[in-house]
């Protein structure tokens, strides 16, 4: 009885997962603090969070994009940040019960998660260079001394012996100076939980540095935004008739509010550019005078003002990803005349404008659309105001009748003229094309799918686009009955869309509404559905409602 009272005694508590676990957590956090509070201080978008989303946005194909974007809308950034989170909570609780077992190999594991961060900075578009690691290794290093420490006070747990390997052992009946085991195992996880603690509560203030330095240094790019005062436009927009604006409850609005415009791109971060600093270069083949250009340049050139609808090529049949403002910039075409280029149609070799945004996105542009006499605009203002940060302050481009992944570059800062042949920018290397002209659809906003109207007289309405062609028409379609031409309100200009509205003398029963467009060239919109991928949805929408 004795040898095996002795053998429970000398034989270490098996190892429990749990607290293992438990301790991984507050090692990861103190981790990842360090990482927001050196990313701040450098550079936000060198942070392993953002460089390892920007890496898997990167490598996920098109239609799996596309997926998300249906899914999730403008929330798909924050749920791949959330899922990168979760994926690190598992993983540094994993390490955890790791090193409850073998503390060198748990931290290795850190050090390496910590690598894969540091390369993902480095290897971004916009990386700074070597010194983009530095958020990364920094976390890795500072998680991994933690959970060195807190897996360390788990083992000396595991080492205590039990109350039951001693018997009835009391303070009298063991050695002078030494703990009974209960009360050295309650000194042990006193310690842990003390250490894990402190552990957490360094992170959160860690973290609330961070925080802070991030919005300081933002403040200067917010301080001159709020300096910028619009002057009136040399060539104003056209006033909008007042037969364009239908007062119908349910249709979209004729201008989409700052606010409510959709946001469709790949920035995890929204990047903050302090006008004061922002450049942009135009350079390239056939620029006989390459220039470089700040905001206050652009700002003292006769401004333009445009109503121009805007639409996303992830924008499925009947899709919110659509939206009309009144933008005010300077002629793209303007400044390339000035740097001495020519469109191919003159004799330019360029045939493709590659516009690269502050966060290394590349988008290519047809050079023939945009000197072809359409309103292609170097875009300072939206709707009365400076760009919202949102929607590529200090300046973006925007170009009338093409998809914005191969027209509207946000945070714009240099313009290289080259050809088709020789460069692919970001969306074609993933498989969209190279030219991208949107496409003529429309919308049924009222009544919403699955809308149980009353029987008798339903007003459906929505809008109808296609930028840079005009609509000509629009037409409604109950079940499988004939087409019915809709009202057409007012037109503002070819570049927006047009509003649209059919009073339908409802019956009792389940309906299908469906709605297509004609073009001023004559095209109707096509019945045959299409995916997004590679240049834009193509079908026609269609709502079921229940008539009471």
């Amino acid at each position: 009885m004795r040898d095996e009272e002795r053998d429970q005694r000398e034989r270490p508590e098996r190892p429990r997962p749990v607290p293992g676990a438990l301790s991984g957590l507050p090692a990861g956090s103190a981790g990842l603090a360090v990482t927001e509070l050196v990313a701040a201080a450098l550079r936000p978008q060198a942070g392993p969070v953002v460089a390892v989303g920007g890496a898997v946005v990167d490598a996920t194909p098109a239609p799996v994009k596309d997926w998300a974007i249906r899914q999730f809308g403008t929330a798909d950034k924050l749920v791949l940040q959330l899922g990168i989170l979760a994926v690190l909570t598992m993983l540094v609780m994993a390490l955890g019960v790791l090193a409850v077992r073998s503390r060198r190999l748990a931290a290795a594991g850190v050090l390496l998660l910590g690598a894969v961060g540091a390369v993902a900075a480095v290897s971004r578009p916009d990386s700074a260079g070597p010194t983009d690691a530095f958020p990364s290794v920094g976390g890795a290093v500072t998680a991994a001394l933690v959970l060195h420490l807190l897996a360390g006070r788990l083992t000396a747990m595991r080492r205590t012996p039990t109350p039951a390997a001693h018997g009835a052992g009391t303070r009298a009946e063991g050695t002078a100076g030494v703990l009974p085991p209960a009360e050295a195992g309650g000194r042990d996880r006193r310690s842990f939980l003390l250490a894990a603690a402190s552990a957490a509560a360094a992170s959160a203030v860690v973290g609330a540095a961070a925080r802070s330095l991030s919005t300081s240094r933002g403040q200067d790019a917010v301080a001159s935004r709020r300096r910028v005062v619009l002057p009136a436009p040399g060539s104003p927009a056209r006033p909008v008739p007042g037969r364009a604006r239908l007062r119908l409850p349910g249709i979209t609005p004729f201008v989409t509010p700052n606010d409510d415009f959709y946001r469709v791109d790949t920035a995890l971060t929204v990047p903050e550019v302090d006008a004061t600093a922002w450049r942009l270069r135009i350079h390239g083949e056939g620029v006989r005078r390459p220039a470089t250009y700040s905001f206050d340049d652009l700002l003292g050139r006769e401004l333009v003002e445009r109503d121009i609808t805007l639409t996303c090529v992830s924008n499925e049949v009947g899709g919110p990803y659509v939206g009309n403002a009144r933008w005010t910039g300077v002629r793209l075409a303007d400044l390339l005349a000035e740097c001495g280029v020519e469109p191919p149609s003159r004799g330019g070799p360029a045939d493709q404008l590659v516009s690269r945004s502050v966060d290394g996105m590349t988008l290519g542009t047809p050079v023939e659309v945009v000197m072809d006499g359409r309103d292609a605009l170097l875009a300072l203002g939206m709707n009365g105001e400076p760009l919202p940060f949102e929607h590529g302050f200090p300046v973006r481009m925007v170009v009338p009748g093409l998809y914005g992944f191969v027209s509207a570059c946000k945070w714009i800062e240099d313009i290289e003229l080259t050809t088709f042949a020789s460069y692919d920018p970001y969306w074609v290397r993933r498989g969209w094309a190279r030219e991208a002209p949107v496409k003529t659809q429309s919308r049924i906003d009222t009544p919403r799918p699955f809308a149980r109207p009353k029987a008798g007289p339903v007003m459906v309405a929505g809008v109808a686009w296609a930028q840079h062609r005009g609509i000509a028409k629009v037409e409604v379609r109950i079940d499988d009955g004939p087409w019915q031409e809709a009202r057409l309100a007012a037109e503002a200009g070819r570049d927006t869309w047009r509003q649209w509205s059919f009073p339908w003398q409802a019956s009792r029963g389940g309906h299908t509404l469906t709605v297509r467009a004609t073009d001023r060239t004559g095209v109707v919109q096509t019945g045959r559905r299409t995916r997004t991928v590679p240049d834009g949805a193509d079908g026609r929408h269609s709502v079921v409602v229940t008539v009471e």
